[in-house]
């Protein structure tokens, strides 16, 4: 007879079998589940008081479930959205138990009845045309950390690439012959081209010359000649965000990543009138009703909007005292 399978037993599996193998997942996946479950083993482990290798299936229960998601919101300070991040890994791991361990289908599926947590949709952040050309003036191109910063922030900000799209580009992704274009793997492992402006052209051109590498190298390195990391693309961000805000006063009020400078050129591409499914296929989006956040975020659109209505023209009526006995029996 057949042994039901551990809790360890079913994670190792999980990751194994399921997504490597079966769903290929990305690595930037992988290290995302991998990071909720060390967050979850740890908690449960200060709670139960039983080693990791101890833990049993019966031991994440829904209810500890909601205890940990609640440690994370008050203990963490995570976000709602970081919240249901965590949640799905954890459904996820929870529907390959229910397939692989009949047995454990009512513990599954009362984990799977954990909602995800509502929040507030805030407008999306972005930077105007002044804003992003104060950051394209911020690098020092006189040097080579600077010229680096420069192309970089350039192309984020033509091509809306996300940030682990530039992290993998390689100097053989930029094609600048005939249709110059850039060439980057996204969400899913779906490849797409952005097309490059003249200007863009020329400043890769320089950039590439200056590389003077093998094709598969990294288009944007670290002093040691290693990809940049994400904390990498952060820290020379805000390196010249702070650098910018010197002279555009606007940029003290906003936070800027580098997702923001993605939502910068979709902002860029809508208000210069390009149909939301060009966006939507600019940017590599899969469903292009993702592109509708854009069009709430555009006061400029809205603004254009109102020009075109027609005002009221109802003239507001003529002020006549009240009468003393109702005025006095109103103040009572």
């Amino acid at each position: 007879m057949k042994t039901q399978a551990t809790f360890s037993e079913l994670l190792q599996a999980y990751f194994t079998q399921r997504l490597m193998h079966e769903c290929n997942a990305s690595p930037h996946t992988i290290a995302n589940y991998r990071d909720t479950f060390r967050l979850l083993i740890g908690f449960a482990h200060r709670h139960l008081k039983k080693p990791p290798t101890a833990l049993a299936m019966q031991d994440l229960d829904a209810a500890l479930i909601c205890r940990f998601l609640d440690h994370l919101e008050k203990d963490r300070g995570v976000s709602a959205r970081s919240r249901n991040v965590r949640l799905a890994a954890i459904h996820s791991f929870f529907q390959y138990v229910a397939l692989q361990e009949p047995a454990l289908g009512a513990l599954a599926q009362r984990v799977l009845a954990i909602k995800s947590k509502r929040h507030i949709k805030r407008p999306i952040d972005f930077l105007t045309r002044p804003e992003a050309e104060a950051l394209l003036a911020a690098p020092d191109q006189q040097t080579w950390l600077g010229r680096r910063d420069y192309a970089l922030l350039l192309l984020a900000l033509q091509t809306g690439l996300r940030l682990s799209e530039i992290i993998g580009l390689r100097c053989q992704d930029i094609a600048l012959d005939s249709g110059p274009h850039v060439r980057c793997t996204g969400k899913g492992r779906k490849s797409r081209s952005v097309p490059l402006r003249k200007e863009t052209v020329t400043i890769l051109r320089a950039w590439l010359c200056e590389r003077n590498t093998k094709p598969d190298a990294p288009l944007f390195p670290n002093l040691r000649g290693k990809p940049l990391s994400r904390d990498g693309i952060q820290y020379l961000l805000a390196k010249q965000v702070a650098a910018a805000r010197q002279h555009c006063p606007s940029l003290k009020s906003k936070r800027v990543s580098p997702h923001v400078l993605r939502h910068s050129t979709a902002m860029d591409l809508l208000q210069c009138g390009v149909d939301r499914s060009v966006i939507a296929l600019w940017l590599g989006h899969e469903r292009m009703d993702t592109t509708q956040i854009y069009l709430h975020a555009s006061l400029e659109l809205k603004e254009k909007a109102l020009a075109k209505t027609e005002p009221f023209y109802g003239r507001p009526p003529r002020y006549r005292p009240p009468d003393q006995l109702m005025a006095f029996l109103q103040s009572l």
